[in-house]
């Protein structure tokens, strides 16, 4: 058997014998979207052998007598180079080498080692280890960051610090104070396994967001979304431990307090808050965090509602901002366009059409009538929590001021199958993590998908305009547009995700100039990234550019502070060591399809 059809038909992992597994009742759905992935490759498996890629900065004689230094004090087994052919995996057996979903060349976004420290002492060894040699260190939890990234460092040759793989204890829940302490591998899956082997599942809830399998602590500082009402889950967050890039060891919050009982209760202790400098950043690694949990709420209904134009977007939105605010529409739920509706039911996009340019509305259309919820534009899916008479009482509310638009549909779910999409949101808007979601990378072949993410009022006239712009652009690259906007209390993400062919490098191209272009034009119309790919990271921080771009000064200040010898992420979020800059590591389009700049200060 070949490798690839290995790959295609290797068991998958599962918890608690992985601390990266599937929770067992997903584990036949696991499968067959597994099945629906292998499907729709063709991608050739990377055989090529390789020497590990070296970080600038140093000679290779002397990174391989380090690693052999840092193999001495971890145990050999702990630290592997990355001298072999790479392998993309798929969701549930990732590498942490690379990006599975890269839109350059594999090799540009690639590790020279990865090590596994099993305790803070041991992050503490590789922190002080790496500012010896001067070699740059990446931290993941568990590297599915897909979409931004993956496990990728942003400097080639990086040495990968995977945290999940020996540190991924669930250390406390408390049940009296609906909270959690975790370290990074500790996925939502997990958390929510633990749950209910210790019988608290009915009695308290986790938020997950679309798929669980990323680390608890890995998309909190990354500060992604789930849908319960406790959405926000940078928000609901209390108390860090943190290994500084110096080796320095701090706890925030209450944390600093000997002893203290609140940790996990209140977030500020005392003096400047000083959390905020480790979320998206490389001002160092977290390696405990605290979180809050959702008690149930007694009762929980879902509802879909469907509506027929791309002009009922505008009216919508000015009908969802008042009822969100006032927390009638309760959990941060989900507008989506029908063309997404189609593909997340995970059939490949030559089904619908094979001609050229993206698939015409007609086809949509026609495709969406055939489905259980009817043919729609627009589709909203949210949740209603509480006793039946408080749920009555908000859906009534709900239910007379989305009719206010023309054609507007609440979907029966009595009508609708068992794998119909909607019963995934559902889950996960009642605190079940599930693994439906990715099913529309099957659109393409060798799917992948990189995401334009920016923030905006929640006012119709922002989201007609975002949404103008994002097809625009997508018609001028031949793109499938697939939107959905995620909708906060007082904001809301507009969610793109372009899916490509990675196989294609013209389809990458345009992927990623078509990304370009989007965070270009609506920086210029006042709306910013909220997250964004690594390849992106320093255009985004440039749109940040107020006061002559006094921010990214500040950052870089606090970067040269606690990171004088440049060692820890150089680059995320746009955040350049003072070793780096001025050399032509930024990468912009002038310098696209390099990652790499031209050698790092050898002071």
């Amino acid at each position: 058997m070949s490798s690839f059809a290995e790959e295609a038909n290797s068991a998958v992992p599962t918890l608690p014998g992985s601390h990266s597994g599937i929770p067992p009742f997903l584990l036949d759905k696991a499968q067959r979207a597994k099945e629906g992935i292998f499907d729709g490759r063709t991608k050739p498996q990377n055989e090529r052998q390789r020497l590990p890629v070296v970080p600038q900065g140093i000679e290779r004689d002397d990174f391989v007598k380090a690693l052999g230094e840092l193999g001495e004090q971890l145990g050999a087994e702990h630290v592997e180079v990355n001298d072999k052919p790479l392998r993309d995996g798929w969701y549930m057996e990732h590498p942490n080498t690379h990006d599975m979903m890269t839109i350059l060349d594999e090799e540009e976004f690639v590790a020279s080692a990865i090590v596994y420290p099993g305790s803070t002492e041991e992050v503490q060894q590789v922190v002080n280890w790496a500012n010896k040699h001067r070699i740059p260190v990446f931290p993941i939890s568990m590297g599915r960051n897909l979409g931004y990234g993956g496990a990728a460092p942003r400097v080639r040759g990086s040495v990968t610090v995977d945290l999940g793989r020996r540190m991924n204890k669930i250390l406390d829940i408390n049940a009296e104070d609906y909270t959690c302490l975790v370290e990074p591998g500790v996925t939502f899956y997990a958390l929510y396994e633990a749950l209910k082997e210790r019988g608290l599942d009915e009695h308290m809830w986790i938020d997950t967001p679309d798929i669980g399998g990323g680390s608890v602590i890995g998309n909190t500082v990354d500060r992604g979304v789930g849908y319960t009402p406790y959405g926000d889950h940078w928000a609901c967050h209390s108390g860090l431990e943190v290994v500084l890039p110096t080796g320095e060891l701090i706890r925030t919050g209450m944390g600093a307090l000997p002893g203290n009982n609140t940790w996990q209760t209140f977030p500020y202790g005392f003096g400047p808050y000083s959390d905020g400098i480790f979320s998206q950043s490389n001002f160092g690694i977290v390696i405990k965090m605290g979180m809050t949990l959702m008690p149930n709420p007694g009762g929980h209904e879902s509802f879909m509602y469907t509506f027929p134009n791309e002009e009922d977007l505008a009216p919508l939105m000015e009908i969802i901002r008042p009822l969100r605010i006032s927390n009638i529409l309760e959990n941060a739920a989900q507008v989506r366009h029908v063309t997404q509706h189609i593909a997340v039911r995970g059939l490949p996009r030559s089904t619908f059409y094979s001609g050229p340019g993206p698939v015409p509305a007609s086809t949509i259309h026609a495709a969406a009538a055939q489905t259980p919820v009817g043919d729609h534009t627009w589709a909203y899916y949210g949740m209603a929590y509480g006793p039946p008479h408080i749920r009555s009482h908000k859906l009534t509310l709900i239910d007379s001021e989305f009719k206010r638009i023309p054609g507007a549909k609440r979907i029966d779910p009595s009508t609708l199958p068992a794998d119909e999409y909607f019963w995934s949101r559902d889950r996960i808007a009642r605190g079940v993590p599930d693994i439906h979601e990715l099913r529309w990378v099957n659109w393409a072949s060798n799917g992948a998908h990189i995401a334009f993410s920016p923030v905006s009022p929640i006012r119709g006239r922002d989201a007609s305009k975002l949404f103008a712009l994002g097809r625009r652009l997508h018609d001028r690259y031949g793109l499938d547009f697939f939107p959905a906007f995620i909708v906060g209390l007082r904001e809301m993400h507009l969610i793109v995700e372009i899916v490509f062919d990675r196989a294609d490098p013209e389809r990458k191209a345009a992927a990623l100039s078509c990304l370009r272009d989007l965070v270009e034009e609506a920086a210029r119309e006042g709306y910013g990234e909220y997250r964004t790919h690594l390849v992106l990271m320093d255009q985004v921080a440039g749109t940040y550019a107020w006061n002559d771009g006094a921010l990214m000064k500040f950052n870089q200040r606090l970067k040269d502070a606690l990171d004088p010898n440049g060692i820890l992420a150089p680059g995320r979020c746009g955040i350049w060591p003072k070793r780096y800059r001025g050399r032509g590591w930024e990468m912009t389009r002038e310098s696209e399809g390099r990652s790499e700049g031209n050698g790092v200060d050898p002071a």
